[in-house]
């Protein structure tokens, strides 16, 4: 079964660094495209950064365009989110994940745990 596994969080004070790892099982990771999401309290959850499965493009929501960096590992399974000048306003639980597009099914999202992300001083 599709597995996604989180870990790196951590609490970080403005303007420090945190690396986001998540470790993929499950199924060819190299065939797909991976994305980390965030989900703040009290909000919805919202599409941080994806990669495509080669690693040649990248696009990222404009929040935080030039702070964070995903990257990926195909022949470790595993996709990485660089975050740099962390704010306060980026305080939220992070999640991996895949959409699996099988034939007669379609298209399933599947998620992480979760990793939580708090910025302070």
């Amino acid at each position: 079964q599709v597995q996604l596994v989180e870990s790196g969080g951590g609490l970080v004070s403005p303007g420090g660094s945190l690396r986001l790892s998540c470790v993929a099982s499950g199924f060819t990771f190299s065939s797909y495209p991976m994305s980390w999401y965030r989900q703040a309290p009290g909000k919805e959850r919202e599409l941080v950064a994806t990669i495509t499965y080669i690693g040649g493009r990248t696009n990222y929501a404009d929040s935080v365009k030039e702070r964070f960096t995903i990257s990926r590992d195909n022949g470790k399974n595993t996709v990485y989110l660089q975050m740099n000048s962390l704010k306060p306003d980026d305080t939220a639980v992070y999640y991996c994940n895949v959409d699996i597009v099988r034939p007669l099914i379609g298209s399933t999202k599947y998620w992480g745990q979760g990793t939580q992300v708090t910025v302070s001083s």
